[in-house]
């Protein structure tokens, strides 16, 4: 029991005395994960904002579509696309298409090539050249198509399939 009481008390004291030489870092530690923790809650809440925002102008551009005030529409279907949210930029970019709100060409490749860059998903990359191959195909740029879709076929893409199928001879 005497012990019990020794080993304890030499316990407490090493903790103490670790404490007492360690303060600084003990600290600086706990600030260091409490800093960590509210930059995370911080961001997380930033980037829920920034989609709820992006969201309401999808919908936005899509009453002015439906007014046929095509500008204010494609103004706004440019701005999503260049803010690269993952799912709207990917929405806006088809509807400018289906609706042929942007008839420049280069323009359009450029919007695909700021979608590529900032998606991070492969699944969402390959669904992308294949959205390119079939709109360059569409413009009678037949050989441009067939290397993407040649590139998805590579790559052994889930979209590999519908890349054979549609690959122009």
């Amino acid at each position: 029991m005497n012990q019990s009481a020794e080993n304890n008390k030499e316990f407490k004291d090493k903790i103490l005395n670790f404490y007492s030489l360690n303060k600084l870092k003990i600290f600086f530690t706990i600030l260091i994960i409490i800093l960590a923790i509210f930059t995370f809650f911080f961001m997380k809440y930033s980037n829920e904002k920034k989609n709820v925002i992006v969201a309401e102008k999808y919908i936005e551009a899509g009453l002015y579509l439906a007014s046929s005030d095509m500008s204010k529409a494609k103004a706004i279907y440019e701005e999503i696309i260049l803010s690269e949210n993952n799912f709207y930029s990917i929405l806006s970019l088809n509807t400018i298409i289906e609706k042929n709100l942007v008839s420049d060409k280069n323009k359009i490749i450029d919007y695909f090539k700021t979608l590529e860059k900032s998606i991070t998903s492969k699944d969402q990359k390959d669904l992308i050249k294949l959205k390119k191959a079939l709109f360059l195909f569409k413009e009678s740029e037949i050989e441009t198509g067939n290397s993407l879709l040649k590139e998805l076929i590579e790559e052994n893409s889930n979209l590999k399939k519908i890349a054979q199928d549609l690959i122009v001879d």
